[in-house]
């Protein structure tokens, strides 16, 4: 797994589908879930976590997506992940706090947590959601949040939601939020749409639920050439000018604005 503000693609592997593993580590994406939530049938789960368990070593870090609280999966699949090789949990259906230490007392374990906001419930309480211990990121669940909702798509109507994760994010101190999958994994021209906006409002990754789409997320979330020569005549602005007022490009060049350059700078050195 990449470092953390640098894991741009997520790349869901069903976690009944062992020769499938191996696979999705040489795909690109900077991390894989083993999912033994939504991809495995409920007649699947126990042979999904006897493939899992089989196959965990500490040389290839994963992250698993257990079963929600409440369901009859949830326990085995705690246990589950105090195992070696597991690099964090995606935690899905979190609607408060509690459900994030169920989860937490279940692995004993200081181990990253990844939310799922995917209920309007857990939109309303995302912040509580984000302070939890050991939440590293949320993620926004956004086909179940629609379904929940009743929405009719994914188009400009979450925007108003993405804003909310992404200041829930900071506010509460944690890195920037996930977005959700794109389903149509044949349209590279959507992906790419849709992972763009996703980077527009404050996010800085993206689910994938095929190889395919992870060179696309990567690339959506890298700047671009023009804002790394942005980037650098700010810096180099900033530096030259030793406290005076600086302007780039018609444009005064004051601290914020010198943050989000050497930020970009910083996601290429990473």
């Amino acid at each position: 797994m990449n470092g953390l503000l640098q894991t741009r693609s997520f790349l869901f592997v069903p976690g009944d589908r062992p020769e499938r593993f191996d696979k999705a580590l040489q795909s690109g994406g900077d991390a894989v879930i083993l999912d033994l939530e939504d991809a495995v049938s409920p007649e699947n789960k126990s042979e999904a976590r006897r493939a899992i368990e089989a196959w965990l070593t500490p040389d290839r870090p994963v992250l698993i997506r257990v079963n929600a609280p409440g369901t009859s999966w949830f326990e085995d699949d705690a246990q589950l992940c105090r195992l070696r090789g597991v690099a964090g949990i995606v935690l899905p259906k979190a609607e408060s706090a509690s459900d994030v230490v169920e989860l937490v007392s279940r692995t004993k374990s200081r181990m990253p947590v990844y939310a799922l906001i995917e209920t309007a419930k857990g939109m309303c309480n995302a912040m509580g959601v984000a302070r939890a211990p050991f939440v590293r990121q949320l993620m926004f669940g956004t086909l179940d949040f629609c379904a929940d909702l009743g929405l009719a798509s994914d188009g400009d109507e979450l925007d108003h939601f993405r804003a909310d994760l992404a200041v829930t994010s900071r506010v509460a101190g944690i890195a920037p939020p996930i977005d959700g999958v794109t389903p149509a994994i044949e349209d590279d021209d959507l992906l790419r749409v849709e992972t763009l906006k996703a980077r527009r409002w404050g996010f800085v990754g993206k689910l994938c639920i095929h190889p395919r789409q992870v060179a696309i997320v990567n690339a959506a979330f890298a700047p671009s050439e023009d804002e790394l020569a942005w980037a650098r005549r700010v810096i180099e602005a900033f530096k030259t000018a030793d406290g005076a007022a600086v302007a780039v490009d018609g444009k005064m060049v004051d601290r914020p604005v010198v943050q989000r350059a050497q930020s970009i700078l910083d996601a290429v050195a990473a």
